[in-house]
């Protein structure tokens, strides 16, 4: 199934997307798509639903498509997960997965304006596989216990300020939560849609310009074995998002490469997941 939200910020409606294209409205199930519904066994309770018939439909045309799941309490990335992103930005390939947070205020629909800070100079784009966490993970004995942890996956576009994130501190947070970086959808599609994730193909492009083409095969640490890592350090729990990492292709990466300024277009997709387009804009 694709689980999407429809409506404008703050008024979404939780919502349903079938193998015709045809949408329907889950307002009967639930007021939303957030970590309540999913630990409750909500998204068994759509497809039964969906399965039985019924279910209002619901004219998207026009309509603004939030992300796909309401308030995470935490979106935890991975830095460098793929090693030609890693050589590009000429950083070592890590022996353990390179982890930070990001505010969670920044998850934002996949086709909103994403502001480009105050002061800033080197804003730039990032395509990566988000895995939204369904059940609680709390020390998982093996990466084989992960995939009951999982409801679903998404499209992250994790949204960089470089000269904030390596220039100003130490930690990264500088530059990967200002507000608006975190566009996410437009569907968590659940783990029996979207098949072999480590096996999806990565793009982006700028203006029309293709500059990520990547592939999960490539990840240096697999979606189960992060899910598992990150239990061992925090609790994973529902409706919590893990950014599994970019391939090459960022700005940071291509000498040269101009980083985005207000009026850029931002195209990116993962297979079986959609497509996103943000156009960037002055804070």
């Amino acid at each position: 199934m694709k689980l999407l939200r429809i409506g404008a910020p703050g008024e979404e409606i939780p919502a349903v997307l079938d193998d015709n294209g045809a949408t329907f409205a889950l307002t009967g199930l639930t007021a939303d798509i957030d970590g309540a519904f999913l630990a409750s066994g909500g998204i068994e309770r759509v497809g039964r639903a969906l399965a039985e018939g019924g279910l209002p439909t619901i004219d998207t045309a026009g309509r603004r498509t939030g992300a796909p799941v309401a308030r995470p309490g935490k979106v935890v990335c991975i830095g460098l997960n793929y090693r030609d992103h890693a050589q590009e930005t000429g950083a070592a390939v890590p022996e353990r997965p390179v982890v930070f947070m990001k505010d969670p205020s920044t998850v934002v629909g996949p086709y909103d304006r994403v502001l480009i800070p105050r002061g800033s100079v080197k804003t730039d784009w990032e395509v990566e596989l988000a895995v939204v966490i369904g059940r609680e993970a709390r020390y998982l004995a093996s990466p084989a216990e992960a995939a009951g942890h999982v409801a679903g996956y998404a499209i992250s576009n994790d949204v960089s300020e470089r000269e904030f994130q390596l220039e100003y501190s130490a930690q990264w947070d500088l530059g990967k939560s200002c507000e608006t970086f975190n566009p996410l959808g437009p569907w968590l599609v659940t783990p029996d849609e979207a098949g072999d994730v480590q096996s999806l193909g990565l793009h982006l492009t700028v203006n029309g310009v293709r500059r990520q083409d990547g592939d999960t095969k490539n990840m240096i640490f697999d979606v189960p074995y992060l899910i598992w890592y990150l239990s061992q350090y925090m609790v994973l729990n529902p409706g919590d998002v893990i950014n599994t990492g970019t391939p090459a292709g960022v700005a940071l990466g291509l000498p040269g490469t101009p980083y985005l300024r207000a009026g850029d277009t931002v195209e990116l997709s993962v297979d079986g997941l959609g497509t996103q387009r943000q156009t960037f804009t002055d804070a």
